[in-house]
């Protein structure tokens, strides 16, 4: 994979467009340093979903970036069909990343774990800022939950009792459980019976971060 010529072409195909890397960054949900190692090919395995998703911002044929043409011609609709064939309009559909875990979309280099895109309907531009997608490992939220299933995450450090959370325990152990409080204690819940839950007394609770509240389960065929 060229690389480098890529990364011209994206180049080109962003300053048609009139857009600058921290515009197209915010339009992907990634960071301006992304689009910079992207531009340069210092990121030397891009995935085809990357790849996509980055066509359809800059109206340009995803051939045409994997450089499998030389015909830029986009060859896209103006709307995007979601799972259910509903036809959404496109202003409100936003190219939200997909991270491959917990600790992968919330760490230093998240965007190198960027595993796809996908596009969601989410009315509001500051929400959709802060939305993200993980796929889920394990079983602990079954059935609700199930293994390679992918949750749509709103980023945010607070969470109402009862609510399904992402949390960090100890900083590095990412978990998706549901989270109860009562007087000096913070339990999380798994949905699988299986699995006990676990309590965090008095400063104990230093111990968990939370970093953002489930919103919608998409399940895995």
């Amino acid at each position: 994979m060229n690389t480098i010529e890529i990364g011209n072409r994206i180049k080109a195909a962003r300053e048609k467009k009139g857009l600058t890397q921290e515009e197209l960054g915010i339009r992907l949900g990634l960071n301006k340093s992304t689009i910079q190692r992207y531009e340069a090919g210092k990121i030397l395995r891009i995935k085809l979903p990357v790849l996509e998703s980055i066509a359809i911002e800059l109206n340009v044929n995803p051939e045409y970036l994997a450089l499998k043409t030389d015909d830029p011609s986009p060859k896209h609709s103006s709307h995007i069909i979601d799972s259910n064939a509903t036809i959404l309009p496109q202003d409100n559909v936003h190219i939200i990343p997909i991270y491959e875990s917990v600790s992968a979309g919330f760490g230093a280099y998240a965007d190198d774990y960027v595993v796809g895109y996908m596009p969601l309907y989410i009315v509001s531009e500051e929400e959709a800022k802060n939305t993200m997608c993980i796929v889920v490992s394990g079983d602990s939220m079954y059935p609700k939950i199930e293994n390679g299933d992918k949750i749509q995450v709103l980023r945010q450090d607070w969470a109402e009792d009862g609510q399904v959370v992402v949390a960090l325990i100890d900083g590095e152990n990412g978990v998706v459980k549901k989270i109860k409080y009562s007087d000096d204690k913070i339990t999380l819940v798994s949905f699988n019976p299986e699995y006990q839950p676990r309590e965090f007394v008095g400063a104990e609770r230093d111990r968990i971060r939370i970093l953002g509240i489930v919103k919608t389960v998409i399940k895995s065929l």
